[in-house]
């Protein structure tokens, strides 16, 4: 279908609930005469001396095929005479929600930054289109951009008196050239923050970050234009001390954490998308009149008759009208094998029609569809996390408030009660205060404990999506667990062959395998794969029908073969008798059972089940033996699920459970007291996954799945859960630690700063050691954090 037509019929069907395409649906395809004009509403060409639709705009009449379209255009003319240039495509429609990530309370129309902790604001439900990039775009620049004169300032201070090629006045003008640009472009947007934060009364990390670059540079300047300001005895190697470089690399390093910070957040976003973009674009829409025509999703009305051909998407929620098919339903149920649907069975938007034609009603569009409630429950349990830094803006906000008291206080007592020049005195000791709180130790305390444990994580094959998700996996008593794909390997594999009286068993297989050769079902490749690895001769067949869900018949070396469920046994009256018991022994242990017929008479029975991983019952074992409660949610019938169940000794389990049904587990579980984390693999444990304290994806899994999870298992091995726990008991415990130091040394370092030992030693503390205190806590935190490494 050309653009041009997709654009006419979904403006058409959108604005008349399809009610014009079937009174008009037979000028569809026809030339339009010469003197036909197109309706500004739907696009279709209409004859102004036939059509008695018409109306006036802004001296003009307007002609239109029903009356539904002149109602449209009189309602909002202006809407539907836009030229669809001028239109945005790719920004968020008028009226957009945003919020915080970090805050879910705080909720404005239109983007911005929230007012308690200065982060950007998202959308609160994002679309099926490519995400702004634009602020990680502006902090990628800026970081890169800053980063090689943050590296030449820091060397220069470090190492310029050593080179000797420049005077210490020049080299002081150099520095402060090469901070400046780093420091009021690159550093703009924490400046913005920190007013925030002083304006809203919230102070924060911004606020720690803000003040600590601004009173470093602006030292740093001062001494650099007017030396002569200072007391002699800050004056070290001909110049007064500057601190660019601490200014210039503090502002690099929080460049780099807001762009990882910023990728980070974008995958919340794309699980959504992944989702969105499941559904079909459009859908092929069946008229009164006989005629049929593909529409865009969008225009699909309740009611509406639609077409399901072979290997296409089911567009909406709908009843089977007529035909018959197998509809792989895995994407909302996690179960490899396709579901038989035919005439008064009900199919869901987005799963995939395999092998028949199906004709449906529209029962569900739009947000009503499963997929779109779907879309909706990840995004409000995404919200209902609290972030981990809310305790680190906590203490933030404290720690700034006693430290621009300690030197407000210095500066004054200084001011009133020191040694002349006693001004001078103060000011330099409440800078100093300033400077050894800098907040980089603070700053680098639980950054670097992340980056150091997801690093060790992904070579274990762990993968954190974020801190809190390190933060809270410790924390966690319950896991609730998917079955296919999770606990099981999630592909139909071979179980056994039972032959009937007067057949062997490698007859039975060989003659299943050579018919299924034409078949394109899972269970029929298992089969195949098994007679392949017997080294089997297989035949092709003379002939071959699918019977749509119930098996397959056809000729295999002049025999007539069926093979299916007990159903194609019974129309075609072939005795199961004899192996009723073994087939539903076999179903008790989880197994798909499928009948083999040849010339009208059972010849046995054949078994394909998806077998638990290997890896799994040692996982279980371990899990529960760290004290974890087990519990199995599943899609799949009661009686495989228990199959599974006992095999593993799980404490409890459920199944025949929908998407919405995990969630509401988790919710209950957690409403109880529990702290959660749900296993999963398919699109959809995505819910369950996003609400859980914990989701944990299978790397074998769907990117939905994975982009929901909190941690990724990358080998999908279940083994992986306690080494995660235990990574995220010695992180926080690292974090701590480093918290303390920072903490510790400003505990120390503050008082010091402020001249607490003057009257004992006769000595202030010179900003350059204050410096080089703040510079020791932070190596303190790095040294710390690296231990992780070594830690099993």
């Amino acid at each position: 279908m050309s653009e041009a037509s997709a654009h006419h019929v979904h403006h058409h069907g959108a604005h008349h609930g399809g009610s014009c395409c079937s009174q008009h649906g037979h000028q569809h395809g026809q030339t339009p005469s010469a003197d036909t004009v197109k309706d500004p509403i739907c696009g279709m060409q209409v004859d102004p001396a036939q059509t008695k639709h018409k109306t006036s705009h802004a001296g003009e009449t307007f002609y239109f095929c029903s009356a539904g379209c002149k109602a449209k255009f009189e309602a909002d003319p202006v809407r539907y005479l836009q030229p669809a240039a001028a239109k945005p495509v790719a920004e968020q429609p008028a009226g957009t929600i945003y919020t915080c990530p970090m805050h879910p309370e705080i909720e404005q129309v239109g983007p911005g930054t929230c007012p308690l902790c200065g982060m950007a604001l998202e959308p609160l439900m994002p679309t099926a289109e490519a995400e702004d990039t634009s602020e990680l775009d502006d902090f990628k620049r800026r970081f890169w951009w800053c980063l090689p004169l943050s590296a030449a300032v820091f060397i220069l201070a470090m190492a310029g008196d050593r080179i000797g090629l420049v005077t210490p006045q020049a080299q002081s003008w150099i520095e402060l050239a090469l901070a400046t640009p780093v420091v009021l472009w690159g550093g703009w947007p924490f400046f913005v923050r920190l007013v925030q934060s002083l304006a809203n009364r919230s102070p924060n990390m911004w606020t720690l970050i803000g003040l600590g670059v601004a009173i470093a540079y602006g030292y740093s300047v001062a001494a650099t234009l007017v030396p002569q300001w200072f007391p002699a005895a800050f004056v070290v190697d001909g110049r007064v001390a500057v601190y660019f470089e601490a200014a210039a690399v503090i502002v690099s390093l929080t460049l780099l954490g807001q762009v990882l910070e910023l990728r980070a957040r974008a995958q919340t976003s794309a699980a959504i998308r992944a989702l969105l973009q499941l559904a079909p674009k459009t859908a092929r829409r069946l008229h009164d009149d006989g005629t049929e025509a593909d529409v865009l999703l969008d225009d699909v009305l309740e009611g509406d008759r639609l077409r399901i051909r072979p290997g296409e998407k089911v567009p909406v929620d709908g009843l089977v009208l007529d035909g018959a098919s197998a509809v792989d339903e895995s994407m909302l149920t996690g179960e490899p094998l396709p579901v038989t649907k035919q005439s008064g069975d009900r199919v869901i938007g987005a799963t995939l029609n395999t092998t028949g034609s199906l004709i449906i009603r529209a029962e569900k569009v739009g947000a009503q569809t499963m997929l779109a409630q779907i879309v909706q429950m990840v995004a409000q349990a995404q919200r209902s996390r609290a972030p981990m830094q809310r305790m680190a803006d906590a203490i933030a906000g404290r720690f700034v408030l006693a430290v621009v008291a300690v030197a407000i206080a210095a500066f004054f007592l200084w001011g009133w009660f020191g040694p002349e020049p006693s001004w001078v005195y103060g000011l330099i000791n409440a800078l100093s205060v300033l400077i050894i709180a800098c907040p980089c130790a603070l700053g680098l305390a639980t950054p670097m404990s992340i980056m150091v444990a997801m690093g060790k994580g992904a070579h274990s094959g762990i993968l954190f999506r974020d801190a809190a998700a390190i933060e809270t996996m410790r924390t966690i008593d319950t896991l609730v667990v998917d079955k296919t794909g999770t606990l099981t390997e999630g592909k139909p594999r071979f179980e056994t062959v039972a032959p009937a009286n007067g057949f062997a068993a490698e007859e039975v297989l060989q003659l299943a395998a050579s018919l299924d050769q034409a078949a394109e079902h899972p269970l029929a490749q298992a089969i195949i794969a098994e007679a392949r690895q017997r080294n089997l001769t297989l035949d092709q067949p003379a002939a071959f029908e699918s019977l749509t869900g119930i098996g397959a018949k056809g000729s295999v070396r002049g025999r007539h073969v069926l093979i299916g469920n007990a159903t194609l046994m019974e129309q075609v009256q072939v005795d199961v008798a004899p192996l009723r018991d073994t087939a539903e022994t076999l179903r008790q242990q989880g197994a798909s059972v499928m009948h083999v017929a040849v010339d009208g008479k059972l010849a046995g029975l054949i078994a394909v089940s998806d077998p638990i991983k290997a890896s799994t019952p040692e996982a279980v074992h371990a899990l529960r033996a760290a004290g974890l409660r087990l519990i199995m949610a599943t899609g799949d019938s009661f009686t495989t699920a228990r199959a599974v169940a006992a095999k593993l000794g799980l404490d409890d389990v459920i199944g025949e459970v929908k998407p919405a049904d995990k969630l509401a587990l988790v919710a209950k579980l957690q409403g109880q007291g529990h702290r959660v984390a749900m296993a999963g693999d398919g699109i959809n444990d995505a819910p369950a996954l996003a609400r859980a304290d914990i989701g944990i994806a299978m790397g074998t899994g769907t990117d939905v799945a994975m982009n929901n999870g909190h941690v990724t298992l990358v080998k999908g091995d279940l083994r992986g859960i306690l080494a995660a726990r235990v990574l995220s008991q010695q992180t926080v415990g690292n974090m701590r630690q480093n918290l303390a130091f920072a903490l510790v040394y400003n505990a120390l370092g503050i008082p010091i700063a402020a001249g607490i030992l003057y009257p004992f030693t006769g000595h202030l503390l010179s900003p350059m050691i204050a410096a080089l205190a703040m510079s020791f806590s932070s190596v303190s935190v790095i040294g710390n954090a690296l231990r992780l490494r070594a830690q099993r």
